[in-house]
């Protein structure tokens, strides 16, 4: 099965974690950085509403399909409309392995890990 390239019409930002020195402490915080801006297709899969804490909190999965990169692991992250979505793995297509990749994400909870 292949990917229509028209089927990626969303932009995504794939982000990475990236150390940074605190100017004033001096300690290493962690912030996010820019790998790429890529063209995707991003669709809702489910919605969990849970209570924790007594606090009211949602976690939306989603699933999000690119073109084949080998770069993508869970510890990073995109932004699709502003939003930051915690990446969880990635799957290779099962044909080749080798078109486009499918990555399980969820957003609404940790947000920004």
């Amino acid at each position: 099965m292949s990917l229509d390239a028209g089927k990626l019409n969303h932009r995504i930002t794939l982000q990475q974690q990236v150390p940074v020195q605190d100017p004033e402490t001096g300690e290493m915080i962690v912030s996010w950085g820019n790998v790429a801006e890529l063209w995707a297709h991003v669709e809702d899969v489910s919605v969990r509403e849970f209570i924790a804490s007594a606090a009211g909190q949602s976690e939306v999965t989603t699933r999000c399909t690119i073109r084949y990169r080998v770069d993508i692991d869970a510890t990073m992250r995109f932004l699709f409309r502003g939003q930051p979505y915690n990446i969880l793995g990635a799957q290779a297509d099962k044909d080749s392995g080798l078109e486009y990749v499918t990555l399980p994400c969820t957003r609404g909870v940790s947000d920004g890990r």
